[in-house]
């Protein structure tokens, strides 16, 4: 029988090879420590679901968001995942697809401002 976190690293997989040219982008900017030093994982399981990019260390969720989060049902099921994300104990930034096309310096200084806020989880 295969575990759980077979699973979530085969999701995890194949979320990152399917990944958008927004979050392509993103993590040109977050990969190998370049946006200040601070380390971040793409496609990481948290209580059952997928965060696109995660600061362990700071305890934060980095979310991009393309047109498929409009609608009634898929804003419910973002406001149940921060919930539960919330729960768990990370803070989470969302950004749109087009803010990180037009932006992605304001974009990296917003993430830079929240992993300054707040100090290293223990």
């Amino acid at each position: 029988m295969r575990s759980a976190r077979h699973f979530e690293r085969t999701r995890s997989r194949d979320l990152r090879a399917a990944q958008t040219s927004a979050e392509k982008m993103l993590w040109g900017k977050l990969r190998g420590r370049w946006l200040g030093g601070h380390k971040f994982v793409r496609q990481e399981p948290i209580e059952g679901f997928f965060a696109d990019f995660v600061c362990r260390e700071h305890r934060l969720v980095v979310e991009v968001d393309g047109a498929t989060h409009s609608s009634e049902e898929e804003l419910a099921y973002d406001a149940r995942r921060d919930r539960a994300l919330r729960e768990a104990g990370f803070r989470i930034l969302r950004f749109q697809n087009d803010e990180i096309f037009r932006n992605i310096d304001g974009v990296c200084d917003t993430i830079l401002n929240a992993l300054a806020a707040h100090p290293l989880s223990p």
